[in-house]
C-alpha cells in the first residue's frame, strides 16, 4: 500500500510491476520513469526494472488496512498485461472479494485480454473496472470494457492527446480526463475538455477533471472554466451487469 497524490484514488496497491508501451498515451510513463528511481533507490521490489513481475507477498495488504478506502491497481504496472498469468489475476481478484469494504479499480490498456478473462474472474460490486483512452485511435478499447460485468465502467482519457468528439459513452459510468505533466508533455486544447465535459453530461456519465497538467501542474490547476470537476461514480445496482 501506499498513500497517493493521485487525485481520483486514495490508496495504490502493486501486486504486479513493470510494463511495456502499447500506444501514444504510454510514451512518457510516469511509472516507467518512477521505476527508474525506485530501483537507482535499491528498492526491492524494482530490482528487475520495468519487467513485468508479480509480487505474491503484497496479496496480504488489503487485510491490513483499517480504512475502508478507494484504491487504485498497479498503479505501476497493467494487471491485464499479457506476462501476468491467469492464476495470479485470479489471486488478485480472490483478495479484493475478500475485502469488501475496499473500493478497487482496476485501470488498463489491454482491454481486449481483460475482455476475455473476465468470464473466469469474480466481478463483485467493488471492483471497478476502466480502460485508458488518449485519443479516438484506441476508442476500440470501450467496447471490450462494455463486455466486462463491473458494476463501475470507466474512462482514463489522460494524458489526452487528441479530440474525442466522436465517443460513445453509453454504459460509461465515469469518465477522468487530464492533460499531460512534465518537461515533455503534450499540449491538451481546452476544447477537448469541454468537449468531453458536456458528452459526460448528456449521457450521465460522472466527469472528474484531474488536471491541466504541463510543465508546473500545481500551478495551471484542475479547474474548467471557473469550475473544478470532481464527480464519483453511482455503482450499477447488483445483477444488472
Amino acid at each position: 500500500m501506499a498513500n497517493t497524490t493521485i487525485e481520483w484514488t486514495e490508496l495504490t496497491w502493486n501486486p504486479t510491476t513493470g510494463c511495456d508501451k502499447v500506444s501514444q498515451g504510454c510514451k512518457f510513463c510516469y511509472a516507467e520513469v518512477m521505476t527508474k528511481r525506485l530501483n537507482a533507490m535499491g528498492v526491492e521490489k524494482y530490482a528487475d526494472g520495468f519487467k513485468v513481475r508479480v509480487h505474491p507477498r503484497t496479496l496480504e495488504d488489503p487485510f491490513k488496512w483499517k480504512k475502508p478506502s478507494l484504491v487504485f491497481v498497479n498503479s505501476m504496472s497493467d494487471l491485464f498485461h499479457e506476462e501476468v498469468p491467469l492464476p495470479f489475476i485470479k489471486k488478485v481478484f480472490q483478495v479484493m472479494n475478500k475485502t469488501p469494504q475496499h473500493t478497487y479499480q482496476i485501470l488498463t490498456k489491454r482491454a481486449e485480454r481483460a475482455a476475455a478473462l473476465a468470464p473466469h474472474l469474480n466481478w463483485a460490486a467493488n471492483i471497478w473496472m476502466g480502460v485508458s483512452v488518449e485519443d479516438m485511435k484506441v476508442a476500440d478499447r470501450v467496447k471490450y470494457l462494455r463486455q466486462i460485468p463491473a458494476t463501475v465502467r470507466f474512462l482514463s482519457a489522460e494524458p489526452l492527446l487528441g479530440s474525442l468528439s466522436l465517443l460513445d459513452l453509453s454504459e460509461i459510468d465515469w469518465l477522468i480526463a487530464g492533460g499531460e505533466s512534465g518537461r515533455k508533455c503534450r499540449p491538451m486544447e481546452k476544447i477537448w475538455v469541454e468537449e468531453l465535459q458536456a458528452k459526460c453530461e448528456a449521457a450521465g456519465t460522472a466527469f472528474f477533471f484531474k488536471q491541466w497538467g504541463g510543465i508546473n501542474k500545481k500551478k495551471a490547476g484542475r479547474t474548467l472554466n471557473g469550475k473544478t470537476y470532481d464527480a464519483l461514480p453511482i455503482p450499477a445496482a447488483a445483477g444488472t451487469r
